[in-house]
């Protein structure tokens, strides 16, 4: 391996340990951070094929965190890439849950820590609105958008409908309205 690819490689490693270690809630609460590490401030991507990218990572089986660190991982280099970029994004997380699975129900009771875990979930909740408005301002919009936006919601968040039957029901809606260019 060329010494430049394994440099690629490890810096692909902590940018995304960086981004699993200081993220709470999940693949949409990262979404944030990996716009701004990896297509602001690296130019790994493009800022606007990070909608694609999430598109292609919440469409494949797994954690959406571990698909879209893997696809990028590997565009930007290969095989190895995704596998640094994989390792870098979980590793946080595992090390993290392990060592609190020792220490968590000792401490479970004490308000400062329900406290604090009250602030983590406010956090994400921010976290989740802002990927919300940053995909939104990167996504076309015309009427077919607005009533898919709205239908999802409604049928996901208020009725409780199965979110992957709905994904895939807006994805054919999608491509019919592209073909059809509505």
């Amino acid at each position: 391996m060329e010494r430049s690819k394994g440099a690629l490689c490890l810096k692909l490693f902590l940018k995304f340990l960086k981004i699993g270690a200081f993220t709470f809630g999940g693949g949409y609460a990262m979404i944030p951070l990996i716009r701004r590490e990896i297509a602001l401030r690296e130019g790994w991507i493009e800022d606007k094929d990070i909608l694609d990218i999430l598109a292609v990572s919440e469409s494949t089986p797994g954690p959406i965190a571990v698909n879209t660190a893997t696809f990028v991982g590997y565009r930007v280099a290969g095989p190895l890439g995704a596998a640094c970029a994989t390792v870098g994004v979980v590793l946080p997380s595992f090390v993290i849950i392990f060592a609190l699975s020792f220490v968590l129900r000792q401490f479970e009771d004490f308000p400062a820590v329900r406290y604090a875990f009250w602030g983590i979930r406010v956090a994400v909740v921010a976290l989740v609105l802002s990927a919300l408005v940053s995909m939104a301002k990167e996504c076309p919009w015309n009427i077919v958008s607005y009533l898919l936006a709205a239908g999802a919601f409604v049928l996901v968040g208020l009725l409780g409908a199965n979110s992957i039957v709905v994904l895939i029901a807006c994805a054919l809606i999608g491509l019919a309205a592209s073909k059809l260019k509505i």
